[in-house]
């Protein structure tokens, strides 16, 4: 059982709701990454989610693609990536680090390397968006093979027979993109989420994290009130965009962000005990 499964499930457990936090690897400096993830644990994050920087990254909105531009201006690179993981493993060795990103670099390293060297660094998961999991069997299982959990997705417009398929193929838990369009959107809609989430729990046990549209205390209360953890990216990425030449008050102001998000969750799921 991967480090990613045993944390979740550990948070299902014991009504915890798991707030993951998302930031793209070597933006806006290479430098700054990994004490920007001892940071976020630091404030109560429970899964960390690191960008690797593509040219394309066809999902994402405006702000999270101006976060990879900046991190490829660096040159930081997937072999980058796994090496901040790699550092951040010297001092935490807990907290579960998900690579998300886009297949491309993968292809080029090759899957097995990847595979080997990411777990060797204490990668616990990856969430590839343009790798559906139809068409991944032969990373899966290298993969799975070195204990690393293939995490995919759900959306809106998932169909009942497709969720089957997707929950039973992702490991840990499942990201439910609760808006249709790009990481960043806005307008979201907590009823609809619920009744979402309703159906796909009749489907699959698997625990299910809901992302996109969670910008605030608030928001991350009412998700987490229904589902079983919270992803936010967008808004922390923002606040790295807002203070790139004042990187110390980026990290204060991603540190009181989350801080307020994990006492709100907690407070939510204290009231629904």
């Amino acid at each position: 059982m991967s480090r990613l499964t045993k944390k979740v499930n550990s948070n299902v457990a014991s009504n915890r709701k798991t707030l993951v936090a998302y930031v793209v690897a070597g933006d806006p400096i290479k430098e700054l990454t990994v004490k920007l993830m001892h940071a976020m644990v630091d404030a109560g994050v429970d899964v960390i989610e690191l960008g690797v920087p593509f040219s394309d990254p066809e999902a994402e909105g405006p702000v999270i693609q101006l976060a990879h531009e900046r991190a490829l201006k660096h040159q930081t690179s997937l072999k980058d990536v796994i090496s901040m993981v790699e550092q951040f493993r010297r001092k935490d060795k807990d907290t579960p680090v998900i690579l998300m990103g886009y297949l491309n670099p993968i292809e080029l390293m090759g899957y097995e390397e990847f595979s080997i060297v990411a777990s060797q660094a204490g990668v616990d998961g990856t969430i590839i968006i343009n790798l559906p999991p139809e068409e991944s069997g032969v990373l899966s299982d290298y993969l799975e093979k070195h204990d690393i959990a293939s995490v995919y997705l759900l959306a809106p417009t998932t169909t009942d027979k497709r969720a089957a398929y997707v929950t039973s193929q992702s490991r840990g838990f499942v990201y439910y993109v609760s808006l249709k369009g790009t990481t960043g959107a806005s307008n979201l809609d907590v009823n609809d989420v619920s009744e979402k989430l309703f159906r796909f729990r009749k489907i699959s046990q698997l625990p299910i994290m809901v992302g996109f549209g969670i910008k605030d205390a608030a928001t991350a209360a009412k998700i987490s009130g229904i589902a079983d953890g919270v992803v936010i990216g967008s808004a922390i990425v923002k606040l790295i965009a807002a203070h790139e030449d004042d990187l110390e008050s980026a990290t204060s102001e991603i540190v009181a962000l989350l801080s307020g998000m994990r006492a709100s969750m907690d407070e939510s799921s204290t009231v629904l005990k």
